[in-house]
């Protein structure tokens, strides 16, 4: 038989079955996208620069790409909220794949300015001495190169600079927006692993001390498999238990409220087992995201061994992220199961307050420090979580937005502090940097008072409004273990204002390097920031209540 008739018989039978003849195009919303398209368009554009630009000119075009991709897509995120799509014209789009709604609005901009002001941390080259006649930065030379080998000291000498980092953070940033608005579990699961790659890789750049950042990363990278290897194990559970991946439709099977129930579906729903351990799976892998006990063991190591930069936006851009798709997946997709996930996630916020509270006054790394009173703060936001009331969404929403430019702006202070041998963040050297440059301990101060929650600070409005859900969500006992856990946590805060204004200064100590306008910028974003978030919050709350409503 001829080919052509063996096409003409081919073409026949299909026309005559006719089921998948025709397949309908997805429809995307490319204008409620646009947000995150930029940010990917953007690092896609890096990566462009990084193959075709010449080195002399990388860092300049990266920067303007990056600052123009940030500053776009915050725009873009702007004019969607004042379109109403955070409020009335809050919709599921992408075929159902992402929810554009108030959350996931306040969210991409919350992490959007954090990005922005990261972003300056990440360019700054005026702290450590110039090598060779070159400026350096926070990175390594060459990161394929072993540490201290020949090719490194030649890459060193040759003024060698990473500057992919530029779109290794667009990617992490494209990831995080999408995490928070994935409206099914794929998209979640995809949406992960786009913005965990890029900080596994970031956190093994740093110039000095290569081998503690190489061990942090690796750290990370097998940590993190783990607990998304959780999270898929999770969805594949929780799939076979409602036969979609779609949050709203697990959401009406898990209440008994889907209507189309075909005998597959009717064998499985009755499977609590599947229900329970896949969504126990899932929230398992976005509590190791937000660092909370007693999946917190990462977090020292990679917060002290990462370059500060990246730990500074790590801390507070991931933090947003994976506590924005907490809550929509306890809302939108098991608030049917709210009386068998709120008694667990009781204890985790329990444990992680005073977990973290107490193991931070043991520290004597400044970086090792902050981020023990990181994970203290991730119990503070779980009992907003708890209270599963529109007031719990709107002021857990708000204090991740002032939490991250607290800490954004503490690490910038961080890499300010140094010695000889790079940041001096062992506390022992922090004696009397107050009488050597009051400026800088009053600024630092100034974030420790914001995570300590003194009033007039963003830390006190952002804990009285979750305690104060928690409690009219009917958590009061938690909100009695969160006062002491913050009474604990002021100790070693005030701890290290007392060592720095009332120590007398060591001979030998380390000096303060004078930043550029990068880092200043940085730093008073974050000072304006915890001051406007503490004394006037009203309006920010406000914001933050009309974006609290999720669409189902």
């Amino acid at each position: 038989m001829s080919a052509s008739a063996v096409h003409s018989l081919w073409t026949t039978a299909a026309t005559a079955a006719d089921p998948i003849s025709k397949i309908d195009a997805p429809k995307i919303e490319y204008g409620q996208l646009a947000p995150m398209l930029i940010v990917i368009g953007a690092a896609i554009a890096g990566v462009l620069v990084e193959a075709f630009v010449p080195r002399k000119s990388r860092y300049y075009a990266q920067m303007f790409v990056s600052v123009v991709g940030l500053a776009a897509a915050f725009a873009a995120v702007v004019a969607l909220a004042a379109d109403g799509y955070g409020t009335t014209k809050a919709r599921i789009a992408a075929m159902g794949a992402i929810a554009v709604d108030g959350p996931a609005l306040f969210l991409q901009g919350t992490i959007l300015l954090v990005a922005l002001v990261s972003l300056f941390t990440f360019a700054e080259r005026r702290l450590d001495p110039a090598a060779h006649g070159n400026r350096v930065d926070s990175f390594a030379a060459q990161a394929a190169s072993v540490p201290g080998s020949d090719s490194e000291k030649a890459a060193v000498k040759a003024g060698f600079t990473t500057t992919e980092v530029f779109p290794l953070l667009l990617f992490a940033v494209g990831g995080m927006l999408l995490f928070p608005a994935a409206n099914d579990l794929l998209t979640l699961f995809v949406a992960l692993e786009v913005f965990s790659l890029p900080l596994y890789l970031l956190c093994a750049l740093a110039r000095r001390k290569r081998l503690m950042s190489q061990e942090a990363a690796v750290k990370y990278f097998l940590l993190g498999a783990f607990a998304s290897a959780f999270t898929l194990f999770g969805i594949a559970l929780l799939y076979g238990y409602a036969g979609s991946m779609s949050y709203g439709t697990i959401a009406r099977v898990v209440d008994g409220t889907v209507t189309d129930v075909t005998p597959a579906l009717a064998n499985t729903m009755g499977n609590d087992a599947l229900l329970l351990t896949g969504a126990a799976l899932i929230v398992m892998g976005l509590l190791f995201k937000v660092g909370a006990v007693p999946f917190h063991m990462w977090t020292p190591d990679v917060y002290q061994g990462a370059p500060t930069p990246v730990t500074g936006f790590m801390a507070a851009a991931t933090k947003v992220a994976a506590f924005g798709a907490l809550l929509r997946i306890l809302y939108v997709v098991l608030p049917g199961l709210r009386w068998d996930w709120r008694p667990v996630m009781w204890g985790v916020a329990i444990v992680t307050m005073l977990g973290g509270a107490i193991v931070a006054i043991t520290q004597t790394d400044i970086k090792r420090l902050l981020a023990y009173s990181s994970i203290a703060h991730a119990g503070f936001i779980l009992a907003g979580v708890i209270a599963t009331t529109p007031d719990g969404v709107s002021s857990v929403l708000f204090y991740l937005g002032a939490y991250s430019f607290v800490t954004i702006g503490a690490f910038a202070v961080v890499t300010l502090v140094r010695d000889a041998g790079g940041e001096a963040t062992h506390l022992s050297k922090w004696a009397g940097l107050g009488r050597r440059s009051p400026l800088v301990a009053a600024v630092f101060a100034v974030f420790l008072l914001a995570f300590a929650g003194i009033p007039l600070t963003s830390g006190f409005a952002g804990k009285f409004a979750v305690f104060k859900a928690a409690a009219e969500g009917g958590a009061a006992p938690l909100v009695v273990v969160g006062v002491i856990s913050s009474a604990i946590a002021a100790f070693f805060y005030i701890r290290v204002i007392v060592l720095m204004f009332f120590s007398e200064p060591r001979p030998e100590g380390p000096t303060v390097a004078v930043p550029s306008p990068l880092t200043i910028t940085a730093i008073t974003a974050g000072v304006a920031v915890t001051l406007v978030l503490g004394v006037a919050p009203q309006y920010f709350l406000d914001l933050a209540g009309q974006a609290g409503v999720f669409v189902r």
